[in-house]
């Protein structure tokens, strides 16, 4: 099995190239692919992981069915079928892992729900006891389950950087205070039923990111939904607080990627298969593990 890098679809209209989706202009909506490229430390790699993109696409539309009731979403049909004509040729590259959209005009801001302290929060925490500007109480470790989730937004990056939180006051200026309070609220709400879902399934989901737009409807919920990209999903079985956690997502490639002393510049490197198989088999598990469902590649 090989991976798909890079899509082609002929005269269709190409908006744009992300770390893994390609964005396409279709017929006054929008397509969405998710190729099985995989970036760390903000950069797209040599090596992709097979079937990395089919495996996202199928966890982001087991959630937007399941969260449809708190937040409507961008999703048109991900069935190739009832895609225009004009896309029938390029189904070996559509199949499994393509979505066709709403267009949507999207907020500047990242949407984060942290329920744990990992990651930029802790960084924070440890140095100023807050996260965004929330003060939390003392004694918590790296790792720590939070009294209540929070909402810790972020700037967008525009140029592959990193984002970079920021308070709900910044967030009100940017939008204005009641598109703010709601996309907190839509965040919040999202996050606890998918915590609880997670934990049904034996997981933790320790934090994740979601990103909103307007239609005429008003807000939705777009791009894509609680995978191990945008969220921190570890093994509550093993969940252990007092340092970093083992978690579904690109754990493999990162810890290689130090062990390499790589300096973090373009050119990225590619990856050992070994490290490939290793990383593919997690997102294949978290999605076993979610869903309950199996995926063919």
């Amino acid at each position: 099995m090989t991976a798909l890098l890079c899509t082609n679809l002929g005269a269709t209209p190409l908006l744009g190239r992300g770390k893994v989706r390609d964005l396409y202009a279709v017929e006054g909506t929008l397509l969405l692919v998710a190729t099985d490229r995989i970036s760390a430390f903000d950069h797209v790699l040599g090596s992709g992981i097979p079937g990395k993109g089919k495996i996202l696409t199928q966890i982001s539309l087991f959630w937007f069915d399941l969260l449809k009731d708190i937040a409507p979403n961008h999703l048109i049909t991900a069935e190739v079928d009832r895609f225009p004509a004009a896309l029938q040729p390029y189904r070996a590259q559509l199949e499994g892992r393509s979505m066709l959209v709403k267009r949507a005009q999207m907020f500047p801001v990242e949407c984060v729900a942290r329920g744990y302290l990992a990651g930029s929060g802790w960084k924070e925490y440890r140095s100023q006891r807050t996260v965004c500007g929330i003060p939390l109480q003392a004694g918590l470790e790296e790792g720590s389950r939070l009294p209540e989730p929070v909402f810790t937004p972020a700037t967008k990056s525009k140029d592959g950087a990193h984002d970079e939180n920021i308070s709900l006051s910044a967030v009100e200026e940017l939008v204005g205070g009641a598109d703010a309070a709601q996309l907190r609220r839509l965040t919040l709400d999202l996050y606890r039923r998918a915590a609880a879902h997670a934990e049904s399934h034996g997981l933790i989901l320790a934090d994740t990111k979601f990103e909103f737009g307007r239609t005429e409807e008003g807000i939705i919920l777009a791009d894509e939904v609680l995978t191990p990209d945008s969220s921190r999903f570890w093994d509550a079985a093993a969940w252990k607080p007092g340092g970093a956690q083992p978690s579904f997502d690109k754990q493999f490639v990162r810890d290689y990627l130090e062990s390499i002393h790589w300096n973090k510049q373009a050119p990225a490197p590619r990856l050992p298969d070994e490290v490939v198989e290793r990383t593919q088999q997690k997102y294949v598990e978290a999605y076993r593990r979610l869903t309950a469902r199996e995926l063919e590649l």
